[in-house]
């Protein structure tokens, strides 16, 4: 791998990606001309900790970049339109851009294209994250040259430590709910008043009461957790969302 690319403009390169039935090209020129824009980049669609946890952080923390300036979060791999555009539906990455360097092309100019023979990979991304703004790259978090698939630097957190050190976090927020429950709908409303996205789980589909006692102690619904926390129902959550706005 070459030296960090900081202060450099980024490579010049025609990435062919695909619109519903269409193939529709975009240039480097396009996507970084006057804009400032994330890029994270990763080794391989549908991978463990690509998969896991560096696209959705990423996609959760969409708005806190939009708030601090980015025109659009990119993720990049060296993988063909057919399996970005299937990879990005999986993961319900709607904020994110996934751009697929099908050849390799702009992450062998990055210097960043490596080996991946040993896992029957070929050639593929190491990981890393990039601020660029108007076609120069301002940072870049490469992770560390260690044996397998470091991830340590690349992550959401950190670019958004970065570019806007006093933001405020995403709250991790999970709503455990059941259809046709009005305080649910409450609770659902309630928070998203507040701008606060939250993953709802659905009584008999996505869990069943033994779920339910087993994390809250309780088999009544709605049950909040925030940031690791029990809140508890509808009336608990109001009141944090109370006592949170008047701080």
């Amino acid at each position: 791998m070459t030296a960090n690319r900081e202060g450099q403009p980024v490579p010049e390169v025609t990435f062919h990606t695909r619109q519903g039935a269409e193939w529709a090209d975009r240039t480097s020129k396009e996507i970084f001309a006057n804009r400032t824009v994330v890029v994270f980049s990763l080794p391989g669609a549908f991978t463990p900790t690509c998969s896991s946890t560096h696209v959705p952080r990423y996609n959760q923390f969409a708005p806190a970049f939009r708030k601090a300036g980015v025109d659009e979060i990119i993720c990049m791999s060296v993988n063909d339109a057919f399996v970005m555009n299937e990879w990005q539906e999986d993961q319900h990455a709607g904020d994110i851009t996934f751009i697929p360097d099908g050849n390799g092309e702009f992450t062998e100019k990055m210097g960043l294209l490596v080996n991946k023979d040993a896992i029957g990979f070929g050639r593929r991304s190491w990981r890393y994250s990039m601020l660029v703004r108007n076609g120069i790259i301002e940072k870049m978090f490469i992770e560390p040259q260690e044996p397998g698939d470091p991830f340590k630097v690349s992550d959401a957190d950190t670019m958004l430590s970065y570019l806007a050190p006093n933001a405020e976090k995403p709250l991790d927020v999970t709503l455990f709910s059941r259809k046709g429950c009005p305080h649910c709908v409450r609770v659902k409303t309630a928070l998203t008043s507040a701008g606060i996205r939250f993953e709802e789980l659905v009584l008999n589909k996505e869990y069943t009461d033994t779920t339910l006692r087993a994390v809250a102690g309780s088999t009544s619904v709605p049950q909040v957790f925030i940031n690791g926390k029990h809140i508890g129902g509808a009336d608990a959550t109001e009141a944090w969302l109370k006592s949170r706005k008047a701080k």
